[in-house]
């Protein structure tokens, strides 16, 4: 109470702490309060104790000289006893080592009828706590504020020194007011109350009534003299207050899905009623959750409380938005508040009342509870081919699942579910989907076995109601569409002629996610089927090693087949697809007889081109969804080709070329020798003209592979060469020839006329420049290599 100013001396009877795990052989006596005997517990601080009064130590020869304590069989600590008959524990002896400690005399370890001597040595202990409510279950005030209305205070002291005396201690409780004072009564109450040893609080209630407010500090201290000095308590902190009833919330506004809290603040301790005002009975409120401590959802009191008072309605019971909330120590208490998907998105006001004043002691708090958003998106471009994967993912802050459903042509205008285009969604059909705790959703379809749809344009409503399209008023949702197309495969072959012992490349893209596509070859005398894994990127590649296959000379013919959206080929080869002969080519789940099939092998199997034509009629077949590519390519020989090598001079570098229907990559030698055939002079340097090399074949540009080989001629002899084109893998070679010339070739240099200028009035003669003499061509050196041949054979002849 405000304003009041006359302070009221306080006093504060506590209590007596006894019974200690450790049970003494005796307790100390009576108006002797420092005697020790066997077994006693003694406190580190204790000063003035006497070993000597009691048997069976005051009958021991000798004088004692230490306390000893173990750990095992080694002495761990020792105190000095300098006067057995009035001994003082200091800290620093203990030094921490608190536990069992023998007595110690001249003779060593002190036994008796071959018992070992001891005391037990322990810290003292005294915590004072300062609580309101319940003697066994209040709450503690320490550093809080409590109401100046409070009744049932306390004081509690726990302590070890129960095995100190044999008759009950008391503790003193001092009191520092708001003013700095130090009182040790309250309202009458005073510390000079004897406590029993086995109580562990105060026997009466203090009533804080009148008290001024503000910041008190207390403190236990024992009132046995031998103890005062060391077994004083902690300090403990409260506020006293008086507190207005207020309600407050932790948001203003929040969305919904979401809980949140309002906090009754007022007196400690006391009832008051929380309720939703203007409550519903059609359930789309917030209401209060269940299980909280100091929360008692419960009608029977409202309806003798609260009938005709403001805001309070039959509703607020009935749906679970009134209670009892108990406040604690401090004088709050927090109630959580919960919502979904069906509270309606508005205002609400919450009203808290003093039972014991309805109309005119009460507050209240608004908070708006606002609809939640979601959204969803559709994985990649949301184009996709029938077969593939779709991942749809968003995020909904409305509610704990969202609901999906589509629309699209020829499907109800309601929408339905993925698999069932018939029958409209309604409760219980929608594809559900779970939100994460960080309001994120996700769904991956399959377009083939989860969307039974034909291709088309859709569009996917996520919506965090079980509504259709009709029931989308007042509901939170969002929509995307997608695109679903038909697969397709395209493929190519690497090159359309290949040579025998080559490896020729089936290369493509497979759109719609099949797991493999079917690779047909088919000519003369053969036929084969191959599956190829398709790649995450659709591409596939399949090698076909014609070496291997021992392909002959001829057209073949290459079907690239893709099994669909359902992933099952339609049209196979025994073995490959349930049916019955194993030498037929058939529609899956046939015998493949008939129209149904033909025979690839043994009598009356359909030939080369028949049976290429045969296969894509089957797959031509209405009831087959697979889809193909058809490629041809040539198997011939292998050859190379040398371009003509025109003649050379010594001393220049040159390319040789050529082509052949080897593949990109194969390997070839290439070599330039010297096409002389004589013997050596062995009176001159042996000489070698020629160069060798291997090259790669390269793509060509007019349906063949290219090669190429660099020639350096500088160190060539003039004479006739042989060009040699051997193929490393394949046995094949080609040859040609070329001629290596002394000298340069002879050039002309042009013929420069210098530029004519026109005078204005005459135009003077232009005279050309003299020409160059001519340089003897190739026919004069031949010529001058005819003289000098007729010149040796003359001098042969002389």
């Amino acid at each position: 109470m405000k304003g009041m100013t006359k302070l009221m001396v306080v006093a504060i009877a506590l209590f007596v702490v006894s019974a200690l795990l450790v049970a003494p052989a005796a307790a100390r006596g009576v108006g002797s309060p420092l005697n020790v005997t066997q077994g006693d517990t003694i406190y580190v601080g204790e000063k003035g104790l006497n070993f000597t009064a009691y048997p069976p130590w005051d009958a021991l020869p000798g004088d004692f000289t230490f306390l000893g304590k173990y750990d095992g069989t080694t002495l761990v600590n020792t105190i000095d006893i300098t006067t057995p008959g009035s001994f003082d524990l200091l800290p620093g002896q203990v030094a921490g080592e608190e536990g069992q400690y023998f007595l110690h005399n001249a003779s060593g370890r002190v036994q008796i009828a071959n018992v070992d001597q001891y005391v037990m040595i322990r810290a003292p202990s005294a915590v004072l706590d300062v609580r309101i409510g319940d003697v066994n279950a209040g709450d503690s005030i320490d550093g809080r504020s409590i109401s100046r209305n409070t009744d049932n205070l306390y004081f509690r002291v726990t302590n070890n020194l129960g095995n100190l005396y044999d008759h009950n201690l008391s503790y003193k409780v001092e009191v520092t007011t708001p003013a700095g004072g130090t009182i040790r009564e309250i309202n009458g109450v005073n510390t000079d109350v004897i406590i029993n040893k086995s109580r562990a609080h105060q026997d009466s209630y203090i009533d804080l009534a009148g008290l001024p407010a503000g910041t008190y500090t207390a403190i236990a201290k024992p009132l046995e003299p031998q103890i005062d000095d060391f077994a004083n308590t902690n300090t403990v902190t409260f506020t006293i207050t008086t507190k207005a009833l207020t309600l407050g919330a932790n948001v203003d506004t929040i969305v919904r899905n979401n809980n949140f809290l309002l906090t009754v603040t007022g007196e400690s301790t006391t009832d008051y009623y929380l309720y939703v005002q203007s409550a519903t009975q059609d359930g789309k409120v917030p209401w209060i959750r269940p299980g909280q401590p100091g929360v008692t959802i419960d009608a029977n009191q409202a309806f003798i409380d609260l009938d005709g008072a403001t805001g309070f309605t039959q509703a607020s019971v009935i749906n679970g938005t009134f209670a009892t909330v108990r406040t604690n120590a401090a004088g709050t208490r927090n109630v959580e508040f919960a919502t979904n998907e069906t509270t309606e998105d508005k205002t609400y006001t919450f009203r808290v009342v003093d039972p014991n004043a309805i109309t005119s002691t009460y507050d209240t708090v608004r908070v708006k509870i606002e609809k939640g958003t979601v959204s969803i998106t559709a994985s990649g471009d949301r184009t996709y081919y029938i077969g593939e994967e779709i991942t749809f993912s968003g995020v909904n802050t409305d509610s704990q699942k969202v609901f999906l459903f589509m629309t699209g042509p020829n499907l109800p205008r309601n929408g339905v579910n993925f698999t069932d285009f018939e029958n409209v969604v309604t409760a219980g059909t929608f594809v559900e989907v779970d939100v994460e705790a960080d309001d994120t959703w996700e769904l991956k379809v399959d377009t083939q076995t989860e969307m039974n749809v034909d291709a088309g344009t859709y569009t996917i409503y996520a919506v965090t109601t079980e509504s259709n399209r009709d029931q989308l008023s007042g509901a939170t949702y969002a929509t995307t569409s997608i695109v679903l197309r038909k697969g397709f495969v395209s493929s190519s072959v690497s090159s359309a002629t290949v040579a025998k012992g080559d490896s020729l490349f089936v290369r493509g893209n497979a759109q719609g996610n099949p797991d493999n596509v079917a690779i047909w070859v088919i000519g003369r005398n053969y036929f084969n089927r191959f599956l190829e894994t398709v790649e995450d990127d659709s591409s596939f590649e399949y090698e076909l090693k014609v070496g291997d296959e021992d392909l002959a000379s001829g057209q073949y013919f290459v079907i690239v087949q893709h099994p669909m959206g359902d992933g099952d080929f339609g049209v196979g080869r025994a073995g490959d697809v349930p049916i019955v002969a194993d030498n037929r080519v058939g529609i899956a789940g046939t015998s493949g007889e008939g129209t149904n099939g033909f025979f690839f092998t043994g009598p009356n199997r359909l030939q080369g081109s028949d049976a290429a034509q045969a296969l894509i009629d089957l797959l031509n077949n209405q009831n087959i969804d697979d889809t193909y590519n058809r490629l041809t390519f040539l198997v011939e020989e292998p050859w190379i080709r040398i371009d003509t090598v025109s003649d050379k001079y010594v001393g220049t570098t040159f390319t040789v070329t050529g082509t052949t229907n080897l593949g990109v990559g194969n390997e070839l030698m290439i070599e330039v020798l010297s096409s002389a055939f004589r013997p050596t002079d062995k009176t001159a340097a042996g000489e070698f003209s020629g160069d060798s090399g291997t090259v790669r074949v390269v793509e060509g540009d007019a349906g063949y592979n290219t090669w190429s080989f660099e020639v350096d001629a500088r160190a060539f002899l003039p004479d006739e060469y042989i060009v040699r084109a051997e193929s490393i893998d394949a046995d094949i070679t080609a040859t040609t020839t070329f001629n290596v010339l002394e000298g340069a070739p002879v050039t002309t240099p042009p013929v420069t006329t210098p530029p004519v200028t026109t005078p204005p009035v005459t135009t003077p003669p232009v005279t050309p420049p003299p020409e160059p003499p001519e340089t003897p061509g190739f026919g004069a050196l031949i010529a001058i290599a005819g003289l000098g041949a007729v010149a040796f054979l003359v001098l042969r002849r002389n």
